[in-house]
């Protein structure tokens, strides 16, 4: 009876194995615990899934399922088989397309070019309509790099969609933002990244919920050459570039509030924070803010070592008759720039703090900055203040 007992039961145990081993054909076991749970979370629109899965060519079988196993539950109930076919059709089009492509990793292509959505925003059939856009401006390109920077420098001309706070919501797909000709910085941001997956170049969004001095929020864009990750942004500065590392450099590793994010398909140890909306936590992302404020401190080393770096302190006043006092101070964002370009920034000490509690910013020596701040009337004021060599400062008033 024993026996008979364990000869029914490893019958059973191999069918249901046999069963799960040809349930998804052609697809890596890896992948099949992570489609049966998206099958039942998916509902009555698991037959869409399944004929994608189905249909895919034998080499997009495993981006096929990759894609679903990471899908957001909101995307398992919606997404039709022909968005997905084509989507990952078109993606592998630009593979063999774009040599730079054709060197990337599956891990890195399955999670950085392949995904149609990098966060929560509408689903637009996008990739093949900026896969056309694009390659005219990365065909002649010989490398990945020349490739981003030519994506950069024309996309604004290419969409003609600028910032603009006048957007009719912060998380704009990519063609809301077109329609309006105006986004947030995360849909500038979702713009910039989608055409760089469409055109092969694996890119993903990056930002912090809110600056370190609670000036507000930023996102901007990552995108992937030979092994490391490089910030960019839609208004191009060059890679590993821009006005608000100073401020990246300062962000808090272990403050939900002040820390770095990247975006991610699959899970990367915790979630891409939306300050649009804090109810969905289903938007995977990895904590970078170690590797942002590395950034930050090997940029100042080396201006430092070149001996052309000074402070320059900020303080707000009430009004021009300030005596100088703790309680005559006003903390207020100001911004600063060098020319067009948007150098730093922060929080000016208010009448609580220390007298000793300063604004500093490292500037650049022998150069004029423009400090840009709302005055006592909500009205947006600049001051030009020259900086020399030494440390200088600066004293700015609400009225």
């Amino acid at each position: 009876m024993t026996h008979l007992f364990f000869r029914l039961f490893f019958v059973i145990a191999g069918m249901g194995l046999l069963a799960s081993c040809t349930s998804y054909p052609g697809i890596p076991a890896s992948y099949h615990q992570m489609l049966d749970q998206a099958m039942v979370k998916a509902g009555i629109n698991a037959t869409e899934l399944k004929q994608a899965l189905n249909e895919a060519p034998a080499q997009q079988k495993e981006a096929m399922a990759f894609l679903i196993a990471h899908m957001p539950e909101t995307d398992l109930k919606e997404m039709k088989s022909a968005f997905l076919l084509e989507n990952v059709a078109t993606a592998y089009m630009a593979r063999e397309k774009f040599e730079w492509a054709k060197e990337i990793p599956d891990s890195i292509f399955f999670n950085d070019v392949l995904p149609y959505a990098s966060m929560n925003e509408r689903r637009d059939n996008w990739r093949a309509d900026f896969m056309n856009r694009f390659t005219v401006y990365v065909e002649g390109c010989s490398d990945i790099k020349s490739a981003i920077d030519s994506v950069n420098k024309h996309i604004r001309d290419e969409l003609k969609v600028d910032y603009n706070t006048r957007r009719k919501k912060p998380d704009q797909s990519p063609y809301e933002s077109m329609e309006q000709g105006m986004a947030s910085c995360s849909g500038l941001s979702i713009l910039l990244t989608d055409a760089f997956r469409a055109v092969g170049i694996p890119s993903r969004i990056a930002g912090t919920p809110n600056w370190h001095d609670n000036r507000g929020n930023h996102n901007w864009n990552e995108v992937w050459i030979d092994g490391q990750w490089y910030f960019t942004e839609y208004y191009p500065s060059g890679l590993n570039q821009s006005w608000f590392l100073a401020d990246a450099g300062k962000a808090t590793p272990d403050d939900a509030t002040h820390a770095i994010y990247a975006t991610s398909w699959k899970p990367a140890g915790t979630i891409f924070p939306l300050v649009w909306d804090s109810t969905i936590t289903w938007v995977n992302g990895e904590n970078v803010t170690l590797r942002y404020i590395d950034i930050y401190n090997q940029e100042n080393k080396k201006k430092e070592q070149e001996g052309n770096m000074t402070i320059l302190k900020v303080m707000m006043f009430k009004n021009k008759a300030c005596t100088l006092q703790g309680d005559d101070r006003v903390a207020v964002n100001v911004d600063i720039f060098s020319g067009p370009d948007q150098i730093g920034g922060g929080r000016t000490a208010g009448p609580t703090q220390d007298m000793n509690d300063v604004l500093e910013i490292k500037v650049e020596k022998n150069k004029t900055y423009k400090l840009l701040y709302q005055n006592a009337k909500q009205q947006l004021h600049t001051e030009e203040f020259p900086v020399g060599d030494e440390p200088a400062t600066v004293k700015l008033f609400m009225e």
